[in-house]
């Protein structure tokens, strides 16, 4: 049996007067998934997830949430979807189960709203005010808004700004559970180290397009692969410049700091190290390691503004 994907975008597109804020976006997002989309300010992300949410309907293209069209807002449609805001506002003198089962009101077939606090980790404050709750906790009691219509897809919008790391640990824990309860999330996000935990997949927006997509081992086996830094005279650079090694990877110097690019490793390190050694130069502070999500975040955005400057 063939699984339709929760959601399908073919050639969206978005324009306000002369300015086109989305160029043609192909995606697809499977059922039970985390789906982080990333990109900087201005990249498209918020216009993507409006017309997912059905509050901008798409210049062109087409766009399938669930089977339905979000933009014609059908109520069976809204009832599917949960949507948690940078920030939802409530009623502070309510208690916190008190405006979860309020929310519940809104849907014909809501879950129970003791199992949803139980999701989310406010058992304890189930009786507290909501205006006496901190951070953290007003943002699980978002999140159990948000969940309290049993939504196959969930869009989840910046969850952890402004935390600390303790209280964004423990969000990730939470969001976790979302996965295996099947319910499908699309997240945006700031943080690359918060997308790398959380995500089953990425894709990276920018000037209105999707330049990359695919897990963090696609992305980083595509794009950067692994990272050699070191520091050695100044002096080298000549050298390691017209070598092998950096005709077949990427060398930067960034404040005394050489980094290598490569998705070879092992024999670039041999490579590297024998041509110091040949020249009598120490490589100090040595690194090899995996390219983090922000590293080939960066890297991508760098090649892809390369390109558009030389367009």
């Amino acid at each position: 049996m063939t699984i339709s994907p929760a959601i399908t975008i073919q050639n969206l597109r978005k324009t306000y007067g002369t300015v086109e804020a989305l160029k043609g976006i192909d995606l697809e997002i499977q059922p039970g998934e985390i789906f982080a989309l990333l990109g900087p300010n201005g990249a498209g992300k918020t216009t993507t997830i409006e017309i997912l949410e059905g509050h901008r309907a798409p210049t062109s293209g087409s766009v399938s949430v669930l089977g339905f069209k979000p933009n014609e807002r059908a109520h069976d449609f809204r009832e599917r979807i949960g949507i948690v805001l940078q920030e939802t506002t409530v009623d502070g003198y309510l208690t916190v189960r008190e405006t979860v089962d309020l929310f519940s009101s809104y849907y014909s077939r809501p879950r129970n709203t003791d199992e949803i606090l139980e999701i989310v980790g406010l058992e304890s404050q189930r009786t507290s005010l909501a205006r006496r709750l901190s951070g953290g906790q007003k943002r699980r009691l978002d999140v159990a808004i948000g969940l309290i219509g049993n939504p196959e897809i969930l869009f989840l919008d910046e969850p952890t700004t402004g935390f600390d790391p303790q209280a964004r640990r423990a969000a990730w824990e939470m969001v976790q559970r979302l996965e295996e309860l099947g319910c499908t999330v699309v997240l945006t996000t700031h943080y690359m180290e918060e997308a790398e935990f959380l995500a089953t997949r990425i894709a990276i927006m920018a000037d209105g397009q999707i330049i990359a997509s695919g897990t963090t081992p696609e992305l980083r086996q595509k794009y950067t692969g692994s990272q050699i830094s070191f520091q050695v005279d100044p002096r080298f650079n000549s050298i390691i410049n017209k070598s092998q090694v950096v005709k077949d990877n990427s060398l930067d110097l960034f404040d005394g700091t050489f980094t290598l690019r490569t998705s070879d490793p092992t024999p670039a390190l041999h490579h590297l190290t024998s041509v110091a050694m040949s020249n009598n130069f120490q490589l100090d502070n040595l690194v090899v390691r995996q390219a983090t999500l922000e590293d080939i975040y960066l890297s991508i955005l760098d090649t892809h503004q390369k390109n558009q400057a030389t367009q």
